[in-house]
């Protein structure tokens, strides 16, 4: 029987010479260089070129206001309301949305190019290359993840606990940490202890040094402790917790410390270093103004220290969550970051937003978050004497978000809720509400409204949505 004709061979000469012309002038092309092998990162860096000619490090030396204006110009929110709730979710600024949505338009048009070109291992080691020095990390210390719960559900999980096993952590803690210290309580036979945190309330002053002799108490009042877990921030009432003192604390009693940077990446110029925590995992949607599903883990030295602490688990960390936790000879970092299948042009805005950040300059970035910050308390303070504060204006334990109630009744959520609402549909300002337990053991719940102030913000926004605070607080 006659061998059918191939599509090639069914080809005439003028449409063979079409198809090769067109296939040479696609390899030309920015996206062809891409395909042809060259890295993906330079097609990414010809999204980005337009923005690479902004020098932020002349801008703003002399004049701050007009660094913080040319930064507010990058983003692009509705100009008809005013987003503080970025605590909840950033906003990406205008280069790093245009090279996301590029990105993903060239995945989807070549997508079986993807997994050896635009995703392959070494086009994500340039990604982490990028983003560690932002953080005080090594390159083999960060993993690109895909949020702050996928960050401690990864460490927390994969621990080699055993009954009897001692983790300490606080009352006000993101259920993305007690839901998978829960797991490890029935799974493992683990004792989940909360640490009664000082709370300021604004008619008693806290100071860093309460917080650290809190977690020396709790150390020091339960045996076999192996594990400790707290937030940076609480995203309940915005404090800052002394983190480095309270990492030195454990550092002495020879315990792993995972922190909850969620709030603090992208808000604070951290140095993990210096910190000298074990484990910390931040979001990359939040302050950082990345994508949706991105984040950032970080592990210490590998987890070498880790080992030391735990020499008598064997494994004491099994990495639950890689395609490649058999291959140790790959190293943590590598074997952590991939999982298989993954979301590149994400992990590339990520890293583009981090890039941002850290040619403006991460120390100018958290002193003016914070000095917004402090206007806003400053002002609600004076506009509504009598509203309950939840987040001390005391540096070191201050930070971007502002928790307070209005109302005498900080037990009623459904007015609170309302006040919300109305903030918004009547006078545009966009915040959340929040709620949280003062002492640990409350039968009820406080609640409080809660603002967000980053860089994209300036000092009329937070002027006006005060005025709006209580220009609405006594209609209501």
């Amino acid at each position: 029987m006659a061998k059918l004709p191939t599509r090639i061979e069914k080809m005439s000469d003028k449409e063979s010479i079409q198809t090769n012309r067109s296939r040479r002038n696609f390899l030309k092309g920015a996206t062809g260089a891409v395909v042809a092998g060259v890295s993906a990162s330079a097609f990414s860096g010809a999204v980005q070129a337009k923005e690479q000619n902004i020098d932020w490090s002349r801008l703003g030396k002399r004049n701050e206001r007009r660094l913080w204006r040319k930064v507010r110009k990058q983003f692009v929110l509705d100009k008809r309301t005013t987003y503080m709730n970025i605590g909840t979710t950033g906003s990406m600024p205008r280069h790093v949305l245009e090279g996301y949505e590029d990105n993903n338009k060239l995945v989807a048009k070549y997508p079986w190019d993807m997994k050896n070109k635009f995703g392959s291992w070494p086009y994500v080691s340039e990604m982490v290359t990028q983003v560690a020095p932002g953080f005080g990390a090594n390159a083999d210390e960060i993993i690109l993840s895909r949020n702050t719960t996928d960050g401690l559900c990864s460490i927390i999980n994969g621990l080699h606990f055993e009954p009897g096993d001692v983790i300490l952590t606080t009352h006000h803690e993101h259920v993305a940490a007690t839901s998978p210290m829960n797991v490890a309580k029935h799974r493992f036979g683990v004792d989940v202890v909360e640490i009664q945190l000082p709370v300021f309330t604004g008619t008693e002053d806290v100071t860093e040094e309460d917080y650290i002799q809190a977690f020396s108490d709790a150390i020091q009042a339960h045996q076999n402790v192996r594990l400790i877990v707290f937030s940076h921030i609480t995203y309940k009432t915005g404090t800052t917790l002394p983190a480095k003192a309270i990492c030195s604390l454990a550092k002495q009693h020879r315990i792993p410390t995972l922190v909850d940077g969620a709030h603090t990446v992208g808000m604070f110029d951290l140095d993990f270093h210096d910190m000298d925590c074990d484990f910390y995992a931040g979001s990359g949607h939040k302050w950082q103004c990345g994508p949706g599903a991105t984040g950032i883990l970080y592990v210490r030295d590998n987890g070498k220290r880790l080992n030391e602490y735990w020499s008598d688990r064997e494994n004491p960390l099994w990495l639950i969550n890689s395609s490649l936790s058999h291959a140790d000879y790959l190293g943590k970092q590598l074997q952590m970051q991939y999982i298989g299948n993954d979301n590149y042009p994400a992990k590339q805005a990520l890293a583009d937003s981090c890039k941002m950040w850290d040619e403006i300059g991460r120390d100018r970035i958290q002193e003016r978050i914070l000095e917004l910050s402090e206007l806003c308390k400053v002002l609600l303070s004076e506009a509504l004497p009598e509203a309950q504060m939840y987040s001390p204006n005391v540096e070191g334990l201050t930070s971007g978000l502002t928790t307070f109630n209005p109302f005498f009744d900080v037990t009623d959520e459904e007015r609170l809720t309302q006040f919300r609402d109305r903030l918004r549909e009547d006078y545009g300002y966009i915040i959340r509400t929040t709620s949280f337990k003062l002492y640990k053991d409350d039968s009820y719940e406080t609640h409080a409204l809660r603002i967000s102030t980053h860089l994209f913000h300036d000092e009329r926004d937070v002027e006006g949505l005060v005025e709006a605070i209580a220009d609405l607080y006594y209609s209501f």
